[in-house]
């Protein structure tokens, strides 16, 4: 028996479109600025020793390039404080302008003060309300970051977290909950308690004196669901920007299939305004990864574009050569390579699109879609690979140099197909 559709669109061609971004004041940033009429920006975390200023600069140097367009740092110590100004220069000296965010816990009140320097060359300050202060200490502690960041005019992102939520606020909601006639799950009343400590922690920073468009949010959880559910309730209720990002996410796939599911919907539904990708690096592992995976994620749902990308096939019986999976994987490493410089001479060098294709079932087709495509021989088939240019078969690759010729076509392409951002400039 054949389904039918349920509530069928009208226009059976019409495609799936992100819901328009919620509307949002501007939080600048260093010379980033973030909420609804900007893109949405990626960033990442170090997770080196701060007070090891070399390794710290080196490795955010590296997010940077890997398109990291704000880093977080941890200032948890004097001796990490008084290393901002020395990262700061190092970072100044590799020109590297991409802001540094202070991740304060416990005693960033204190660290601010004691290191002016440190507290002047940050862009932003991230505040934990779970543990800001405890007890009657706690909102004084609070308002002191609060007019550090007036008083150095930096805006300051209010950043709660499952696994450190205000003990207080919960026991006093969990007390409310208890005396309901029905009362509710503990559960929800765990995600209201995280809501809860990030609006009243925002309208405490106003009361400060704080501006409405210096404050971003965030209300981190590690399950899909919870994450969602979360912000879903949180942006109804206020219209910070907001930043994304499953916590502890965990590692490899687990990690990015994660984020992905809970990231995917809630950016579909127009919430979020910066992304972070939280994933466990497994040993040797690059910490720019997390990078990549929040780029792809925002590219692959058409909401910005970082670097080309290559749609390549999974293979089959008809595939049993691997060569198709090495220029595949040789073509995106190259176009990540290239794209900081592409970036640098010409405009829209991110757009271009790719296509590694390894038989003649769908490769021609494929090949045509991109800008670029080439359609290499299955088993059993003629030993040559054609190259598509803008869905025309352009020239037929073959011998053992098809790796370094098809790149060659894609840095041709990028040359004469983008306009070079200096115009004047012979190339």
């Amino acid at each position: 028996m054949l389904r039918t559709l349920i509530n069928p669109p009208n226009d059976m061609t019409e495609t799936s479109q992100a819901a328009e971004r919620r509307t949002t004041p501007t939080v600048t940033v260093g010379k980033v600025q973030i909420g609804s009429c900007h893109p949405i920006v990626v960033q990442s975390m170090t997770n080196t020793d701060t007070a090891d200023a070399k390794s710290t600069a080196k490795q955010v140097a590296e997010l940077a390039r890997a398109g990291s367009e704000l880093v977080r740092i941890t200032v948890n110590t004097p001796e990490a404080a008084a290393a901002v100004p020395e990262i700061q220069r190092r970072l100044d000296m590799m020109s590297c302008e991409v802001p540094l965010i202070g991740d304060f816990h416990y005693n960033g009140h204190q660290l601010l003060k004691q290191v002016p320097e440190c507290a002047t060359i940050l862009a932003k300050y991230r505040i934990n309300p779970g543990n800001v202060g405890f007890g009657r200490k706690k909102d004084d502690q609070f308002a002191t970051i609060i007019e550090l960041a007036m008083e150095h005019d930096k805006p300051v992102r209010i950043g709660v977290n499952w696994g450190s939520l205000d003990a207080s606020l919960l026991a006093r909601l969990m007390d409310e909950n208890a005396a309901l006639s029905k009362p509710r799950d503990a559960a929800v009343v765990m995600r209201e308690a995280l809501i809860r400590s990030a609006l009243e922690s925002a309208q405490q920073a106003e009361q400060l004196g704080m501006a409405h468009d210096r404050i971003i949010l965030s209300c981190k959880v590690s399950d899909v669901q919870d994450l969602i559910s979360v912000y879903r309730s949180l942006a109804s209720r206020c219209d910070y920007p907001l930043h994304l990002g499953l916590t502890e996410a965990g590692m490899g796939s687990k990690g990015i299939v994660s984020s992905t599911a809970a990231m995917a919907v809630l950016l579909q539904e127009g919430i979020g305004d910066t992304v972070r990708i939280s994933l466990t690096p497994e040993p040797d592992q690059a910490r720019t990864d997390e990078v990549v995976v929040a780029q792809e994620l925002l590219q692959s749902m058409g909401l910005r574009a970082f670097t080309p990308m290559v749609t390549a096939c999974p293979g089959c019986g008809r595939t049993t050569s691997t060569f198709f999976q090495s220029l595949a994987r040789d073509v995106q490493q190259y176009v990540r390579q290239r794209m900081p410089e592409w970036k640098l001479q010409f405009h829209g060098a991110e757009n271009l699109s790719l296509a590694v294709m390894g038989c003649i079932v769908n490769g021609p087709g494929e090949s045509r879609h991109a800008d670029i495509g080439i359609s290499l021989p299955g088993t059993g088939e003629a030993p040559s690979a054609p190259v598509f240019i803008d869905g025309e078969k352009a020239v037929t690759l073959r011998g053992e140099s098809i790796t370094e010729e098809f790149l060659g076509l894609i840095e041709n392409y990028v040359e004469t197909h983008y306009s070079p951002r200096f115009p004047d400039e012979s190339r």
